[in-house]
């Protein structure tokens, strides 16, 4: 009869007096250890329906979204996102890069308390109509965020501003499911010359 590991593992492995069968030996050895190694999928569903049913510890990389998720026995949860690049926004017609010199608006995906995040940084110009507060538009990206990047809900985030020619020092970004990043809180009496991201983030 086979043994297991002494590492609590249940490896098997054979004994001296266990019938010779190479195949058999093979097959325990690596169908034991392969779920305890750090698995590799090309995606999510690749991976579901592949596993099952998992079993908590199991531990899985993702290539598609370049993630490390552990199975806690309830669900797969985040432990990295691997190295996450920051993407420049393009601006919509009402902004401009670098806002009181805070750098180009951008974002990067983050492993937030255990879940993807959304991080922005930088800051945006504002233009307003003449002499009026009103803005060509208040969308802040010329082009929806990408799939991977959008929120399951929308979240609504304070962001500061600047308190020139402006009753309040903080607006209200909105992220949108559709990938939209919307601005409110202009008005006649709060016409800031900047908007700044910087420590700025949610969940996605």
């Amino acid at each position: 009869m086979p043994l297991t590991d002494g590492y609590g593992q249940n490896i098997p492995y054979p004994t001296l007096t266990d019938k010779p069968n190479a195949q058999n030996l093979g097959q325990g050895i690596v169908e034991n250890i392969v779920p305890k190694t750090v698995m590799t999928f090309a995606s999510a569903n690749v991976r579901g329906a592949t596993i099952t049913s998992p079993t908590p510890g199991m531990t899985t990389w993702l290539k598609d979204v370049g993630r490390l998720e552990v199975y806690d026995g309830t669900g797969w949860a985040v432990v990295t996102a691997g190295t996450s690049t920051w993407k420049t926004i393009a601006p919509g017609p009402s902004f401009s890069q670098n806002g009181n010199s805070q750098g180009n608006f951008q974002y990067r995906l983050i492993n937030l308390f255990g879940e993807m995040g959304l991080m922005f940084r930088g800051g945006l110009n504002v233009s307003y109509i003449g002499s009026t507060s009103n803005l060509v538009s208040n969308k802040l990206n010329l082009a929806p965020l990408p799939l991977g990047s959008r929120p399951s809900t929308l979240r609504t985030l304070v962001i500061p501003c600047s308190d020139a020619s402006s009753a309040r020092v903080t607006l209200k970004m909105d992220v949108q499911t559709d990938g939209d990043l919307i601005l409110y809180g202009n008005q006649a009496d709060t016409k800031p010359p900047w908007i700044g991201f910087n420590g700025v983030f949610c969940s996605l």
